[in-house]
């Protein structure tokens, strides 16, 4: 049993993965009460799935970008429990798990999370052997910024204020290319990075908890871990 968790932002989210399906999965907003909400809400989720501590056999947390405290919050849960019982940790690109949610589209999707003062984070992806493949291209940019630079047909999807939703309107009614995901895809959801880690897993990928670290953008276009 996998137990993924995503605090990179204010929205939080955790999922139960067998294998198989995803037995449980809660998804909600906060204000910046991660540290408060987490644990409860872990141990209810678990409650309603009918799992203990003892039925995981791996852990995934949301490696970021993301806020500061919402990415040290989610890796301390996430690392502390994987080193006390020697399990697995398996870390998801935070615009990754945005990007699996999204239908087949034939342009750029672009993925955002907000990072505070009016700004966004934002990963381009393109469609490839049946899935969105990062074009591993992440910048910290203004809303307008990032309708500037748009030049052919493009999906915009994450996280998006009642203030850029004015702005890509009007860009929209301007002739920019732009469609927006549906609210429901939009949603960064603990499922999907569940789905992605295990598959990432069987395949082999890094989950050694002692060398897990965020990704954070200190500045545009650099990376730092």
């Amino acid at each position: 049993m996998l137990l993924a968790l995503d605090t990179a932002s204010r929205t939080l989210s955790l999922a139960l993965h067998d294998g198989n399906r995803i037995c449980a999965e809660m998804s909600w907003n906060t204000r910046n009460q991660h540290t408060v909400e987490l644990l409860p809400a872990m141990r209810q989720l678990m409650d309603r799935a009918e799992v203990s501590s003892a039925d995981l056999t791996a852990l995934a947390v949301s490696q970021g970008p993301g806020s500061f405290n919402g990415l040290r919050i989610g890796f301390s849960m996430a690392k502390g429990l994987a080193l006390a019982r020697n399990l697995p940790l398996i870390t998801i690109p935070t615009l990754d798990i945005v990007a699996a949610a999204q239908p087949h589209f034939g342009g750029t999707l672009v993925a955002v999370i907000q990072v505070g003062r009016g700004r966004i984070c934002r990963g381009s992806y393109r469609w490839s052997a049946g899935t969105w493949q990062s074009q591993n291209s992440l910048e910290i940019v203004s809303w307008q910024t990032l309708l500037d630079d748009v030049q052919s047909e493009t999906m915009i999807s994450g996280e998006i204020d009642t203030e850029a939703y004015v702005q890509i309107e009007g860009a929209i009614k301007a002739g920019v290319p732009i469609q927006l995901a549906s609210p429901a895809f939009a949603l960064r959801r603990a499922g999907f990075l569940a789905q992605i880690a295990w598959e990432r897993w069987s395949e082999g990928a890094s989950a050694d908890a002692r060398s897990a670290v965020p990704l954070y953008l200190h500045q545009p276009g650099v990376a730092h871990p």
